[in-house]
């Protein structure tokens, strides 16, 4: 079970198919190892928007294998194929892709239309790691 998004249960055993599971304690980005990079960045704008997630791995099994992006309305969750190349790209629609500008190009204002949004990276090798979306430009100051 993933901590953090919004299914936490009291722990009375987790399990599936009769095997115990062990609970995935997401950790922070400024967590990760050498070697590894994740960023995102909102692109798009009024009426049309994503979040496109970059990484790069030093070594092959260091790379993600799913994300899961948590939404105001729910989630977006994607597998990586093993020859998927960054970026991924998650479209957004309905009230997740609700800005408060009219600008055609995000400039990750002091609006954060997307504040409360995460990102979920799990790389198997190395865990989970939790990213919100909160970051937010200079280019209004």
């Amino acid at each position: 079970m993933v901590q953090g998004l919004g299914f936490e249960q009291p722990d009375a055993g987790i399990s599936c198919c009769a095997l115990a599971m062990e609970r995935l304690k997401p950790l922070q980005l400024e967590e990760l190892p050498p070697g590894i990079q994740l960023d995102y960045k909102i692109v798009g704008g009024f009426n049309q928007s994503a979040v496109q997630v970059s990484w790069e791995t030093t070594l092959p099994e260091d790379r993600p294998e799913w994300m899961l992006l948590k939404t105001f309305t729910g989630g977006y969750l994607k597998y990586l194929p093993l020859k998927k190349r960054p970026p991924l790209v998650f479209p957004l629609s309905d009230e997740d892709a609700y800005v408060y500008c009219d600008t055609r190009i995000c400039k990750e204002c002091l609006f954060r239309c997307k504040r409360g949004f995460v990102l979920f990276v799990y790389i198997s090798s190395r865990g989970l790691w939790e990213i919100p979306l909160e970051r937010m430009s200079d280019y209004f100051t």
